[in-house]
């Protein structure tokens, strides 16, 4: 069987779980998964149960600022951590036996010049031909859509947060 690798765009609320979905149907057939965060600290309610449930998680639980709060220097430090997350987990996918790896919010670390979307793409180009890869975030590239053999993007119409409520533990994080 042939990987194939899964992009959840768009504007709208569903692109985590819906990565979160397909890593628990994975690690329900067997599979060996893998669920990373990019500009999330990991203490998001999902990682916890995805843990539990022995499917592995990888985030930089370090970096506990919004992009846009970060001064330049922290920025940079940022850069340098998701770099070093994104290349370890690449590393990781060549080498071990993995099914899915789920790279969550990679799209934005992308466009937010966090991690190099040349790697992300080089290694798409690459992977291993049984790895399914699933990426998250709003606007992906014209690159990553070229590569993607899935690509469902989440349209918002009504969101409580356009009305003030802020996100609530166990339904939006």
């Amino acid at each position: 069987m042939s990987g194939l690798i899964h992009i959840y765009c768009g504007e709208g609320k569903g692109k985590t779980s819906a990565a979160l979905g397909l890593a628990l149907r994975a690690a329900g057939a067997g599979m060996q998964a893998l669920f990373v965060q990019f500009l999330k600290d990991g203490s998001s309610s999902e990682i916890a149960l995805l843990e539990r449930l022995g499917i592995e998680t990888a985030c930089c639980p370090d970096i506990q600022k919004f992009f846009f709060q970060m001064t330049e220097k922290e920025r940079l430090q940022a850069g340098e951590e998701y770099s070093r997350l994104l290349s370890s987990v690449l590393s990781r996918c060549r080498e071990a036996d993995m099914g899915l790896l789920v790279l969550d919010e990679v799209i934005p670390a992308c466009k937010l010049g966090l991690v190099s979307e040349t790697a992300l793409a080089d290694f798409l180009r690459s992977k291993p031909r049984e790895l399914e890869v699933a990426l998250t975030g709003r606007e992906p590239s014209p690159a990553l859509l070229e590569l993607a053999d899935y690509v469902t993007e989440m349209k918002k119409h009504k969101h409580p947060y356009d009305r003030g409520l802020q996100a609530r533990k166990g339904i939006e994080f």
